[in-house]
C-alpha cells in the first residue's frame, strides 16, 4: 500500500453529548457527568470529521480520496469492528483521537467487485491509550434493479436473555446528528430506496451501542468488544436485543440476524 494515511482529531468530551446520547437510549438514573467513565462505545459521538460542503459526496459521506482511498465503489457499509478498553475513557478532559488506514484489499462477490477497508483508531487522554480499535468498512459497487439481495442468515430461538427494540425516523436522525454521521440511508427515505433498502437503515454502530450497554449490564466495565453486522434493519422494523453469556446478537423480523457480537 501507498504511504500510511493518517489523520488525528482532539475534543474535550463535553459530557452534554454523552447525556444527549444516554436520553435517545432510554437508560434511567443521572448520566454520566464530568470526570466520570464514558460507557462502551460513547466514544463514537465524540472526534467528529467535518468535512465543507464541497468535499461531501452524493451519499452523505465525506468525498473519497482523503484518508479513505478512493475504489470506485460508492456505497459504504460498517461491517464490524473490535475493540480493547485499557483504562477509563473520562468526560470532559482532552482527549486525542489518532487514525490510521490499516489495509485496503479488493475481492470478487456474489454481487461484483468489493473493497475492504480497515481503520485503526486508538483514543489517549493524558498521554495513556484509554481505547484502540479496528473498524471494518465494506464498499460496494452501485445498485442494480435487477439485482435480488442475498437471504439474511438466520437464528434460531434459544433459552436467553432478550429485550425488544424498536425505531423511528426521529431516533435515527438524532443518533445520526450525535454522531455527526451524514450517511443518507439514515435519514433520506428516496435515497435509502434507490440504494435497494426497504426503508431508512438503522445504524450498524447504534445496534452494537445497544449490545454493548447489555453487555455491560451482564458483565461490568467491559475490557473488549467485537461485534459484526450481517444484515441490515430498518426503521419499520421491531427487533430483539439478545445475550447468553458473553455472546450477544440482533435478532431482526423473521428471526433475521441482523449483528452478532462478543464481549468480555
Amino acid at each position: 500500500m501507498e504511504e500510511t494515511r493518517r489523520a488525528t482529531i482532539h475534543d474535550r468530551l463535553d459530557p452534554a453529548r454523552a447525556a444527549a446520547l444516554w436520553s435517545l437510549l432510554g437508560r434511567s438514573g443521572p448520566p454520566p457527568g464530568q470526570g466520570d467513565p464514558a460507557p462502551a462505545l460513547f466514544h463514537q459521538i465524540y472526534f467528529w470529521a467535518v468535512p465543507a460542503p464541497g468535499d461531501v459526496g452524493r451519499n452523505g459521506h465525506a468525498a473519497l480520496g482523503g484518508l479513505i482511498p478512493d475504489l470506485g465503489l460508492p456505497r459504504r457499509m460498517w461491517a464490524g469492528g473490535k475493540l480493547m478498553f485499557h483504562a477509563p475513557m473520562r468526560l470532559g478532559i482532552a482527549a486525542e483521537k489518532a487514525t490510521i488506514v490499516r489495509a485496503v484489499t479488493r475481492k470478487e462477490g456474489r454481487s461484483g467487485r468489493l473493497g475492504f477497508v480497515t481503520l485503526r483508531h486508538e483514543i489517549r487522554q493524558r498521554g495513556a491509550l484509554v481505547i484502540s480499535e479496528d473498524q471494518d468498512l465494506v464498499y460496494r459497487p452501485a445498485p442494480d434493479p435487477e439485482d435480488e439481495a442475498p437471504p439474511p442468515p438466520i437464528i434460531e430461538d434459544i433459552p436467553t436473555t432478550c429485550r425488544t427494540v424498536t425505531f423511528d425516523p426521529v431516533t435515527l436522525f438524532r443518533y445520526s446528528a450525535l454522531t455527526m454521521n451524514g450517511h443518507r440511508i439514515h435519514y433520506d427515505a428516496p435515497f435509502a430506496e434507490a440504494e435497494g433498502y426497504r426503508g431508512l437503515v438503522v445504524h450498524g454502530p447504534l445496534l452494537a451501542q445497544l449490545l454493548a450497554g447489555l453487555a455491560e449490564e451482564r458483565l461490568g466495565p467491559l475490557k473488549s468488544f467485537q461485534f459484526r453486522a450481517t444484515a441490515p434493519l430498518v426503521h419499520r422494523d421491531t427487533a430483539e436485543i439478545c445475550a447468553r453469556g458473553n455472546h450477544l446478537w440482533v435478532r431482526g423480523p423473521d428471526r433475521r440476524l441482523a449483528m452478532t457480537a462478543k464481549a468480555s
